[in-house]
């Protein structure tokens, strides 16, 4: 008798049949992995004996296990992102053009106005002006997860909204962080990274179906970026958004890599990355310098009331002066709600921490406490925000079916 295999991540057959994939594609069970990794990477962290530090060290081939974690794993997260924005660009809420300029505008502002926060911060109390560019980063994965938790009633619209607003923004930090921070981008592994998204691209046109002449080039573009000195996640993002989709068509490269990736990416990628990048360590001596040191206090006043101010007017100006629109269902109270989100810049506004103040350890520590603090006030402002308007959602919904029930008994 044949033995019959268990397909781990097999989509569900049947009406009442739950499989392990449908639980983790599921975003709110995604981000409950997540934050738990957080709080255990937190915690670890400050253990004594600095256990955590040496596991995040160990090496593993050409990386340390920190380094696989952020350059390579997050890279699978950001593939899966830029697939979702290319399906939301064909044919979802950013399919016409006017109404994906509100995301972006507000990305662009949410750049802005951090940036222009820390630097007057720094200008009035003569602190340090390089560390300008740790506020303007959104962590991605952390504001869809809370989003995920505490936004289950609201539009999906709200979702890619928040999904091009923090690719956008995270683009636009990395760019920064290449021309202002990095002294030794290699070109020549810069073009072959590009003409590996150029052939991704050009035998998705092609309608090539080997997923694994993909995987290989898929896999080459990622090392050849790696070795440009750009962040190697941008790869994922560009090959996401070349990736074949058409509108009304069944069973695309889009749809089908959506369904095969979501789970790895939700259930083991992002609760791994969180593990290994969310280890602040912090002293006393760095949570008292927080509050009085003006470049903490500026990364702080940036990513918390930065954000918000920059994201919501960008936003709001982007709606009032053009014929751009809020996508179906969104609200400006959801986008207030988003925008507090955008404050959370976490692992992503750590990178720039270290490069900003090479050789000053307690500087650095400083601005990783900031990032964490801001990021943590953020995430509670924005969960109470959008948990307040999930609820009056809900309460919408719930009203409107009874005055349709009672509409069907008369």
């Amino acid at each position: 008798m044949q033995k019959r295999r268990i397909r781990l991540f097999s989509p569900a057959s049947g009406a009442n049949e739950l499989h392990l994939s449908d639980i983790l594609r599921g975003e709110t069970t995604g981000g409950l992995l997540m934050l738990v990794a957080t709080v255990v990477a937190l915690v670890w962290a400050n253990l004594p004996g600095e256990t955590y530090q040496h596991f995040a060290h160990i090496e593993l081939g050409p990386l340390s296990l920190a380094h696989w974690a952020a350059d390579g794993l997050l890279t699978i997260f950001f593939f899966v992102a830029g697939l979702e924005l290319k399906r939301e660009f064909v044919e979802g809420s950013l399919s016409r053009p006017a109404d994906a300029m509100v995301p972006i505008a507000a990305a662009l502002g949410g750049m802005m106005v951090p940036a222009g926060i820390f630097v007057a911060f720094n200008t009035i109390w003569d602190g340090q002006l390089h560390g300008w560019a740790i506020p303007m980063a959104t962590d991605i994965a952390f504001a869809l997860a809370v989003l995920a938790i505490v936004g289950s009633r609201l539009p999906n619209a709200l979702r890619a909204f928040l999904l091009t607003l923090a690719i956008v923004d995270d683009l636009g930090a990395i760019l920064v962080i290449a021309v202002f921070y990095s002294t030794d981008i290699a070109l020549t592994w810069l073009g072959a990274a590009l003409v590996g998204v150029a052939l991704f691209w050009f035998l998705q046109r092609r309608r090539i179906n080997n997923d694994w002449v993909f995987l290989v080039i898929g896999l080459v573009t990622w090392w050849a970026m790696l070795q440009s000195g750009v962040h190697a996640t941008i790869a994922g993002v560009l090959l996401g958004l070349v990736t074949w989709t058409k509108k009304d068509e069944l069973d695309d490269p889009v749809d089908r890599w959506l369904h095969s990736i979501e789970p790895w990416s939700a259930g083991l990628v992002v609760p791994i990355f969180a593990l290994m990048a969310a280890g602040v360590t912090l002293s006393g001596e760095a949570l008292t310098a927080v509050f009085t040191n003006p470049v903490p206090l500026g990364i702080m006043f940036g990513l918390f009331f930065g954000k918000v101010i920059g994201v919501f007017l960008g936003a709001r100006l982007t709606a009032h002066f053009t014929s751009a629109e809020l996508g179906r269902g969104i609200q400006w109270g959801d986008v207030f709600g988003v925008a507090q989100l955008a404050g959370i810049g976490f692992t992503v506004a750590l990178l720039p921490s270290e490069l900003a103040f090479p050789g000053d350890e307690a500087l650095v520590e400083e601005a990783k406490a900031a990032v964490l603090i801001a990021s943590v006030v953020a995430a509670l402002a924005g969960g109470f925000t959008l948990r307040r308007r999930s609820k009056k959602k809900e309460q919408a919904d719930a009203d409107e079916a009874k005055r349709a029930n009672s509409d069907v008994t008369r």
